[in-house]
């Protein structure tokens, strides 16, 4: 089974509002965007048209890759409150 079938398997509550923030004002300064190919779930992509990073927080695996790759330290990151996020457990 390859990564991105394995995602498909991955339970989530989104939120509604995001809990990652970039600061696209900084995400314009850096050349190779890391966060764009770190992320395992694909959460973020550079909209080279309107230079801002397009976050998808729904599919967030909050495993803490796009933080340590970050070279600028830009990115704003939380746990999603309460009980979302994505669905480690089910009992």
């Amino acid at each position: 089974m390859v990564l991105e079938d394995k995602l498909y398997t991955v339970k989530y509550n989104p939120d509604t509002v995001s809990h990652l923030n970039p600061d696209n004002e900084i995400c314009k300064t850096c050349s190779n965007k890391p966060c764009t190919f770190i992320c395992p779930a694909n959460v973020y992509e550079w909209d080279k048209n309107n230079e801002k990073m397009i976050v998808n927080f729904e599919n967030c695996l909050e495993c803490g890759a796009c933080r340590i790759a970050c070279t600028k330290g830009c990115l704003k990151w939380e746990y999603p409150k309460g009980t979302k996020g994505v669905i480690f457990k089910q009992g």
